[in-house]
This record gives C-alpha cells, sequence and structure tokens, in this order.
C-alpha cells in the first residue's frame, strides 16, 4: 500500500480548490480529488501571525506520480508557497485500490 499516497494543498477560493481539483484529475496525475471548505488557516507569514478562509483538496495518487503531480499544482497554484504535503496509505478497500490504479493508468495520463 505505501506506493499510494494523498496528497493535500489548500487554496484561496473554492473556484480555484475545483480547478486544481479537475486539472489533476484531467492529466490522470489524481484519480480523485476531494475539496472540502471553507477551513480557518491560522499561519506564520512574512513575521506575523495570520488568518485565512481556504478550501482543501486531497488528491488519491500513487507515490511515483508524486513529483509530476506536486509540479502541475505548483504551475496553476497562485501562492508563492503552496501547501503540497504527501502522506502514505498504509491500507485500503482492495476494490477502491484497484479502481485508483486503473485510473491512473488510462490513456492521457501526462
Amino acid at each position: 500500500m505505501t506506493q499510494y499516497i494523498e496528497v493535500g494543498t489548500t487554496a484561496g477560493s473554492e473556484e480555484e480548490a475545483r480547478e486544481i481539483a479537475r486539472k489533476l484529475v484531467e492529466k490522470r496525475l489524481a484519480a480523485c480529488v476531494q475539496v472540502e471548505g471553507p477551513v480557518t488557516s491560522t499561519y506564520w507569514w512574512e513575521g506575523k501571525v495570520e488568518e485565512a478562509r481556504e478550501w482543501k483538496c486531497t488528491a488519491k495518487t500513487r507515490r511515483d506520480l508524486y513529483e509530476t503531480l506536486e509540479n502541475a499544482i505548483r504551475e496553476i497554484h497562485p501562492y508563492q508557497v503552496p501547501e503540497i504535503l504527501a502522506v502514505p496509505l498504509v491500507a485500503g478497500l482492495e476494490a477502491y485500490v484497484k479502481w485508483l490504479d486503473e485510473e491512473l493508468t488510462r490513456e492521457g495520463q501526462n
């Protein structure tokens, strides 16, 4: 299972998050991307504490696609330093994992 990961990023609007999700799925870099929000993020930026309303994208993919997926997010993301974090999946429903693999290997993958 460690060949599968979830990659999370945030966006400043629902429209930006949905655009990221659609592009990752269209390029077959993710089999599924869930968009949740709004969420409130509190963080340090340029020496002060900031608070922002954001939308979270969670992409389901394979580890070997991470670098290409990261580059795709960076190309379209408006943030100077976007959150892009990957976590390994340690277990999953066999049928879901099979579906995930099938969708990531269909024609059209970049």
